[in-house]
């Protein structure tokens, strides 16, 4: 099938910084947009999603897309602040308002979830969320155990540091992007390719990249959200990968327990299991399009 052209890229303000995001448009008006939301790691952006993107349109579907980049990553500017799933959450709320002006299926990979979280308890009427699809969401210990402010803090300090500076440059060397990608995000390391690798080398030229990952990388996400996920009174796809893998340290935090964790506090959920580890989108991409597509007719 022919390669589906990536839209150039489009700018909104938001509190006085410049965000960028990408539009997929199509001619399907009664259709749902998707509103993608990327993962933060070591040069992540909204290009994780390009993958997926071509896939959805070469399978024959015809939502419309919206993918931005979260403040601190991609082309979206990148202040030097503590970055918590709150102000992302405000972004995307200003996004929905201001951009997309209609209901979305939310589709959020991994322990961004809080953000989606946080999104969906901003909304008031209309509710410009319809429906929520968390890829591979990370252990619920993890976003319903809190590590407390404090150590958070210190955590974000000793990383907001020369010492976290030069942790970031070694970090974003291939040689470590790729042995980290193959010991924690995918199920097989012959899915670590030149393409991966090369989007997170991209990623994380611009040093100043480096404070949304130190945001992550301090925990600001890990707060106990059970309440808000009983919350959700939309309809809410759970994908989970069949090899899983968490830093949680619940050793029973198999794929099949996370399914049933989540099933349990969600009030409306539809579980699915696919082949995969931690990021599907990327590695199991056909898969989780046929999973999203059947959810999202």
């Amino acid at each position: 099938m022919s390669q589906i052209t990536i839209p150039n890229t489009e700018f909104y303000t938001w509190k006085n910084y410049r965000c960028a995001y990408e539009h997929y448009p199509t001619e399907a008006q009664d259709s749902t947009p998707l509103l993608l939301i990327h993962p933060i790691g070591v040069g992540l952006s909204r290009r994780f999603w390009h993958r997926f993107c071509q896939a959805w349109y070469q399978s024959g579907h015809n939502n419309p897309i919206y993918n931005p980049d979260l403040l601190g990553c991609g082309e979206s500017e990148m202040p030097h602040i503590a970055y918590t799933p709150a102000d992302w959450a405000a972004q995307l709320q200003h996004f929905l308002q201001t951009v997309i002006q209609k209901p979305v299926t939310l589709v959020v990979q991994g322990a961004l979830l809080p953000v989606a979280l946080e999104t969906v308890r901003l909304q008031t009427q209309p509710n410009l969320i319809q429906k929520l699809v968390l890829a591979s969401p990370p252990a619920i210990a993890l976003v319903t155990q809190p590590t407390g402010m404090r150590q958070q803090k210190l955590t974000w300090n000793l990383l907001d540091s020369p010492l976290g500076t030069a942790f970031y440059f070694y970090a974003r060397r291939p040689q470590f992007l790729s042995s980290f990608s193959t010991r924690q995000l995918f199920a097989s390391s012959d899915r670590v390719d030149s393409e991966w690798l090369d989007l997170l080398v991209k990623g994380a030229a611009n040093p100043a990249s480096r404070y949304a990952v130190f945001s992550f990388l301090a925990g600001f996400w890990r707060q106990n959200y059970r309440d808000a996920i009983a919350a959700i009174a939309h309809p809410t796809l759970v994908v989970v990968g069949d090899r899983a893998s968490s830093i949680s340290k619940d050793k029973q935090d198999t794929p099949d327990r996370r399914l049933a964790d989540y099933l349990k506090c969600l009030p409306q959920a539809k579980g699915v299991k696919i082949s995969g580890r931690n990021v599907l989108p990327y590695e199991s991409t056909t898969e989780f399009v046929a999973t999203l597509a059947a959810f999202e007719p």
